[in-house]
């Protein structure tokens, strides 16, 4: 791969270059000269059908969410990276729960998300299983969610980001 910086004759171009090789263009203005990919003999097996399948639903969720979620492109702001490519990564990656801590009639989540979190949902649940109180938690700096039960039991805790994706976690 050859990096073009500032040359009269490429800068700018993109597109294919006889049959094998491609200009791009990146976003930070840099062209990039590269071989041009072949795929014409390539075989998919199931998993990657159904990877393919799964990606399509997620470029079309990053598309819409692309344009009408501003904390994608606040994300986006300043890297390499646009709004769709923050969505998209949100729709694949789940947040994951780190820590959850009951102290001082608080109960206290540590989460973190690639994309943007949504939601921090505590249930509490009594010894069969039958809720006795469910809320949300309020966010009180980047990874910390805290929420103020009025009664105590079994804890079950739903973290949900911005594309939809759910994570539980039982305390």
């Amino acid at each position: 791969m050859a990096k073009v910086q500032s040359n009269l004759i490429v800068n700018g171009l993109s597109g294919g270059l006889g049959r094998d090789l491609m200009f791009r263009r990146l976003r930070d203005g840099r062209t990039i000269l590269c071989v041009k990919p072949d795929f014409s003999k390539r075989k998919l097996s199931e998993e990657q059908k159904d990877h393919h399948a799964r990606f399509r639903e997620g470029a079309a969720y990053a598309r819409a969410a692309a344009k009408t979620e501003p904390r994608y492109a606040a994300l986006a702001a300043g890297t390499m990276k646009t709004a769709y490519n923050i969505a998209l990564a949100d729709w694949f990656h789940a947040p994951v729960i780190h820590a959850v801590e009951v102290r001082e009639g608080r109960v206290r989540v540590n989460t973190s998300d690639d994309g943007c979190m949504a939601q921090v949902r505590v249930s509490v649940l009594d010894g069969q299983g039958k809720m006795l109180e469910q809320g949300e938690a309020v966010q009180t700096n980047e990874l910390w969610w805290e929420y103020a039960p009025a009664v105590s039991g079994k804890l079950t805790i739903e973290v949900r980001d911005l594309a939809g994706n759910v994570v539980r976690a039982e305390k």
